[in-house]
């Protein structure tokens, strides 16, 4: 039986009820979609990892047995906000080079936007992620329970910062050290909270020896001169 703050392995396809496939790790399904590569999904029970409904749904199930929930928009994307509707000068986007069109969807300020209608020189802007408003549908199985350490720390990587860096752990001071670039030092800390209230351990950063960075830069540097001398 699963209970919170177990980390597990999901194997999962998620759907819009009555409609399409929105997202999935499930080979078989990601063919349909076209996907290529398919990764194994590694979340902490009730940190937020996943949508509202699923991640306490996840709580008291069975490993290896297959299971199908419905969410409602307050337990998945949420509601649609009319107050994230908004006109935009169309000269913004033909600035970037971007030429709206009714129905488009791109990328604005770091957003995936939705592009209602296009008139005149204003274009009407929905910033609501297209899923709020939606019910769902999440066929999912928790493939196993994860016990190893690393693993449990990777996942939280791969979800907090996007990317793996490496690091070492004491787990008898509770402590976990990831080496970063130098400009990052000053925000690993920022997300520590993180990571104590999910594994219990504390996280520091060390920056990365430019040293190596200078080395490699000065080897690159040789092997071009040697190229440009010998021609």
């Amino acid at each position: 039986m699963i209970n919170k703050k177990d980390f597990v392995e999901l194997e999962f396809t998620a759907k819009i009820k009555g409609g399409e496939i929105f997202d999935t790790n499930k080979k078989e399904d990601a063919e349909k979609l076209d996907i290529k590569e398919v990764k194994p999904l590694i979340v902490s029970v009730g940190s937020n990892m996943v949508i509202p409904g699923l991640d306490k749904a996840l709580e008291e199930k069975e490993i290896g047995k297959q299971y199908t929930e419905e969410f409602n928009p307050e337990q998945a994307f949420g509601k649609r906000n009319p107050a994230l509707i908004r006109m935009i000068p169309i000269k913004v986007f033909l600035e970037q080079k971007i030429y709206p069109q009714a129905g488009m969807q791109l990328s604005l300020d770091g957003m995936l936007v939705k592009v209602a209608s296009v008139s005149g020189g204003r274009v009407l802007v929905d910033f609501n992620n297209p899923l709020s408003g939606k019910t769902v549908v999440y066929d999912y199985t928790i493939k196993k329970k994860i016990d190893d350490l690393n693993e449990k720390i990777n996942s939280l990587q791969d979800f907090l910062f996007q990317r793996r860096f490496e690091f070492t752990t004491n787990e008898t001071e509770k402590t976990i050290i990831f080496k970063v670039p130098g400009q990052m030092v000053q925000m690993i800390p920022l997300i520590g909270k993180n990571f104590e209230d999910i594994l219990g351990m504390k996280i520091t950063a060390e920056a990365i020896k430019e040293e190596k960075k200078e080395k490699t830069k000065e080897i690159k540097e040789e092997k071009t001169a040697e190229k440009i001398n010998s021609n």
